[in-house]
């Protein structure tokens, strides 16, 4: 009896920590339009670590359920923002093609990499743009317009790519780039929120075809998706996601961009403890 006790608690704990994770990840989603990838790859991380699960698949599974997950928050964070007139649909429309090229072959490049690389990519990528969101001046500027031609094809599929490899939804490099050509912070962070549809969807795909064949995976797991920490964490994410949207829209430019470094550099900080601690 104590035993089952024992795993009960065990579960409850689990569920809990989920449930707490998503309503934070949908937040996160809303204000800053990442997806809330930047809060539950992390997360998954550790309890999947903490559970016991092989280290070589640990990433994959996390990196892969977050991108599931943000399927359903980035079009609830993209509805709010859109009905607030923050979401530059020529853009998206635009930019569409090369993302979705880019996360085909960050899916693919992703199921064939090790562990320690993904991590490795996560945490120096979200180190480096914390830094500029915490250090950066409003006056920055790469140029006063998005670029156009090849440029914007190859800028597309970069922030597809290296998105799908860390399981966030776009927002990541998405705001920094079109902040740095001009775009206003809240016109960007609600197009970002598209940027998470447009490579969740097709990235979930790659995962769960990448792991379909990968032992020691949990139980109740779609190729590199765990289906239990999806359903946990997308439903509680979705709910709170437009108390992020309604933040966004109350808070000044200057809070926003440092409630974006806080968040991606405590990130980095806890993935390299993980990768050279661990």
């Amino acid at each position: 009896m104590d035993i089952i006790d024992a795993q009960n608690l065990d579960l409850l704990i689990f569920a809990v920590a989920l449930l707490s994770a998503g309503v934070f990840a949908g937040v996160i989603a809303g204000l800053l339009g990442v997806g809330g990838g930047i809060v539950s790859v992390p997360v998954m991380f550790h309890v999947f670590t903490l559970l016991g699960l092989d280290k070589a698949i640990v990433m994959h599974l996390a990196v892969g359920t977050s991108l599931a997950i943000i399927i359903p928050t980035s079009i609830s964070s993209l509805r709010s923002h859109y009905r607030r007139g923050a979401v530059d649909m020529s853009l998206l429309k635009a930019w569409a093609p090369a993302m979705i090229v880019g996360v085909a072959l960050g899916s693919l490049f992703a199921g064939f990499a090790n562990a320690d690389l993904l991590i490795a990519v996560f945490a120096s990528v979200a180190l480096v743009v914390a830094v500029n969101m915490a250090f950066g001046r409003a006056n920055w500027r790469l140029g006063e317009h998005m670029p156009s031609g090849p440029k914007t094809h190859i800028l597309a599929g970069t922030i597809g790519g290296l998105s799908t490899m860390m399981g966030i939804g776009g927002g990541t490099f998405g705001v920094t780039v079109m902040t740095l050509f001009g775009y206003p912070i809240h016109r960007a962070v609600g197009t970002a929120a598209g940027f998470g549809v447009l490579i969740s969807i097709p990235g979930t795909v790659g995962f769960i075809a990448s792991g379909l064949d990968v032992p020691g995976r949990p139980p109740f797991s779609l190729g590199y998706v765990n289906v239990i920490g999806f359903g946990l964490l997308a439903s509680a994410s979705v709910v709170s996601a437009p108390v992020g949207v309604w933040l966004a829209h109350a808070m000044k430019r200057a809070v926003l961009l440092r409630a974006f470094a806080l968040f991606l550099f405590l990130t980095s900080l806890r993935m390299f403890w993980s990768l050279f601690f661990a």
